[in-house]
């Protein structure tokens, strides 16, 4: 798929950033965000006096579980069905499920984010950044360029790692934040909706992303996209998307204010 050319010649009003992979290393998110979740899921869960957040989370959970299809989900649904709701044991289960097989499920998402703050208002996490992000961020945000943030993460996550960064809070530097709620990265009706949202035609928006996958789907939609290749990434491979390798290359002057 071509870009065309009202896209080619639109004029960029926003710009809609992936997190990992485009402004912060994947690894950080799969060997210190992901695991530290891990490790603190069944205390979390099985607290006497937990959260009303986590209640809350685990609530959506079990609503996301009767509807699940995936056979082992089913299996353990079978095993919880002697006590209505499941047990906390039973969800921390249903949780390290679907861990395991990496579902962008809401509801670990939710959770994620709560154990997440605590571990970055006790200091032990820290969110670090590519060294270009900042700078760019600054320079669009200079010229009247609309920021956003579009993540598979939640958006209590999203603001929770942008404001413990290892240069300070940054979430200033963004006017709209978007999750699954939205709707699935993979699907363009997403990114129509957040066009709407933002108010911005999609034909002027710029999305940023390490996934072909939601390249396309952004494309579809309408909008610019730019596939990030940065070190250590899983997506080499950006097809039909113009590659950049950092966010200063995804500013060409006739398409960004």
């Amino acid at each position: 798929m071509e870009t065309n050319p009202d896209q080619r010649n639109a004029v960029i009003e926003a710009i809609v950033l992936d997190i990992e992979g485009t402004t912060c290393p994947v690894n950080f998110v799969s060997q210190t965000l992901f695991p530290f979740a891990r490790r603190q899921l069944t205390q979390v869960i099985c607290e006497e006096n937990r959260k009303a957040s986590v209640s809350a989370a685990i609530q959506e959970a079990i609503n996301e579980w009767e509807k699940d299809t995936d056979p082992t989900s089913q299996a353990l649904l079978l095993q919880a069905t002697n006590q209505n709701p499941p047990s906390a044991e039973e969800v921390v289960r249903y949780f390290e499920h679907l861990i395991e097989c990496d579902r962008k499920s809401t509801a670990l998402k939710e959770l994620q984010g709560i154990i997440w703050e605590q571990g970055y208002a006790s200091g032990e996490l820290k969110s670090p950044l590519y060294p270009d992000v900042i700078p760019a961020l600054d320079t669009w945000k200079q010229k009247g360029i609309t920021l956003a943030v579009y993540s598979s993460g939640s958006v209590k996550a999203q603001q929770l790692l942008y404001s413990h960064t290892t240069h300070g809070n940054i979430t200033d530097r963004f006017s709209f934040w978007f999750d699954t709620r939205t709707g699935p990265k993979l699907e363009e009706d997403s990114y129509n909706i957040i066009s709407q949202i933002i108010g911005i035609k999609p034909t002027s928006i710029l999305f940023i992303s390490d996934h072909p996958g939601e390249c396309d789907a952004a494309l579809a939609s309408g909008m610019e996209t730019r596939f990030c290749l940065r070190e250590g990434n899983p997506h080499r491979n950006g097809g039909h998307h113009r590659v950049i390798h950092n966010l200063k290359e995804a500013e060409p002057k006739h398409d960004v204010i």
